[in-house]
């Protein structure tokens, strides 16, 4: 069994362009290193006493600058090569992350977490434009699920081992995050390489030059109603499940006891479980209707934390875990693929990136919201409105779906 999975995931990446798989080492480099935010709420009110009320806003800076970095990096991916965004937003992120560890006051702490965000937001829509950039069209679905990958891979490795140098020092995390970040942008540096050896062999523009989009855009998403209503069920859901960046983490400290290796142990689970068994999934339900998929998997990503209050013990959390990391694997996979479907490939741009400002969103709100919440009210209100978002998102999802499934009124 074990050797038929092998071969089903290799004949699922098989074919993939080289500078495909370079920017999937980078991308799983980088994850690997990622500690200083699922950390960063027990770091500021264990090391300075902050209350989580003033960690939640720390974290909503960083989803404030993310709009902004999302939009930047973008913009900065069609006039130069977007693997020397991705290069720079990784080496300024480095910077930014070590340059943290020598900061204590709350106002300058909140500086200069928007501009770490701004930097390191760059990123995201720089990878897929390199992912994108000259990969035949019947590929680009499967590269981009590589990235994907190599992200949970990565997520399983970096808060785990988080976990563990927290336990010696706070300060080595932010040091872990700053090395892996100038890792990944070396690893880059083939990438850059082989785009440019390739250039050259075709007599092609440099890679740095301006890139021409496939299709002139034609329509705006935000006349879409039901894109748009679609937008607003995407980012409650992405509130919910950004808790595990704010929340979640310090309600395991305070009411199971767990330790910091303990949680991150738990969150690399979590992307062991989505590494392991997303792909198959999603052979599974690929032909099913995005909506009808999205709408139970959203209920059980929201009912996996609903439930954190009702038991006790390492083996109970886990379970949870295990909740919504389904919900996850249903529900957040099948969402790009309603966006891209809804958007065709003349508006594909527009539409994400109306997608992807709704999730940022949503990081923006979720961490404040739900430590205030949390510090107000305890964990059993937070989590059962958890469990109510999910109901009413089931019920929104399903109504979407038959909207759509409708025929038209008029042509």
């Amino acid at each position: 069994m074990i050797r038929r999975l092998g071969q089903s995931y290799a004949r699922a990446f098989a074919g993939l362009p080289g500078e495909v798989w370079i920017l999937a080492i980078a991308t799983l480099v980088n994850r690997a290193g990622t500690m200083v935010l699922p950390f960063l709420t027990l770091y500021l009110t264990g090391q300075f006493g902050w209350s989580p009320a003033a960690a939640g806003r720390m974290l909503a800076l960083y989803g404030a600058g993310a709009i902004g970095g999302a939009f930047l990096g973008g913009w900065a991916a069609d006039r130069w090569s977007p693997v020397v965004v991705q290069q720079f937003s990784l080496v300024g992120t480095g910077v930014g992350f070590l340059a943290l560890t020598r900061i204590s006051s709350e106002h300058a702490f909140g500086i200069a977490m928007v501009l770490i965000s701004l930097v390191a937001e760059m990123y995201r829509p720089a990878l897929l434009a390199a992912a994108g950039k000259d990969v035949p069209a019947e590929v680009r679905g499967r590269s981009m699920g590589l990235l994907r990958l190599a992200v949970n891979a990565g997520m399983s490795i970096g808060p785990a081992l988080g976990g563990l140098l927290a336990t010696v020092n706070y300060d080595l995390l932010f040091v872990a995050d700053a090395c892996t970040c100038w890792a990944a942008a070396a690893v880059l540096f083939l990438a850059r390489r082989r785009a440019t050896r390739r250039a050259r062999a075709h007599g092609a523009v440099a890679a740095s030059g301006p890139q021409t989009p496939d299709a002139a855009p034609a329509g705006s998403p935000w006349r879409d109603g039901p894109f748009v209503l679609f937008l607003g069920l995407a980012t409650l859901l992405a509130i919910v499940f950004f808790q595990i960046n704010g929340t979640f983490p310090l309600y395991l400290h305070h009411e199971y006891g767990l330790s910091e290796a303990g949680i991150g142990g738990l969150l690399g689970l979590n992307a062991l479980i989505v590494v392991a068994c997303e792909m198959l999934i999603l052979h599974r339900i690929e032909r099913l209707p995005p909506l009808s998929v999205i709408a139970p998997g959203a209920f059980l990503l929201c009912l996996g934390f609903a439930l954190l209050p009702l038991g006790r013990g390492a083996l109970y959390v886990a379970g949870t875990v295990l909740v919504w990391t389904v919900g996850e694997m249903l529900a957040l996979p099948m969402t790009n693929i309603f966006v891209a479907s809804r958007a065709g490939s003349a508006r594909a741009g527009r539409y994400m990136g109306a997608y992807t400002m709704s999730f940022a969103t949503a990081f923006l709100i979720a961490p404040a919201l739900g430590l205030s919440v949390y510090g107000r009210w305890g964990g059993g209100v937070l989590w059962g409105a958890a469990g109510v978002v999910g109901v009413l998102l089931w019920l929104g999802f399903r109504a979407l779906g038959r909207v759509l499934a409708s025929p038209p009124a008029e042509a």
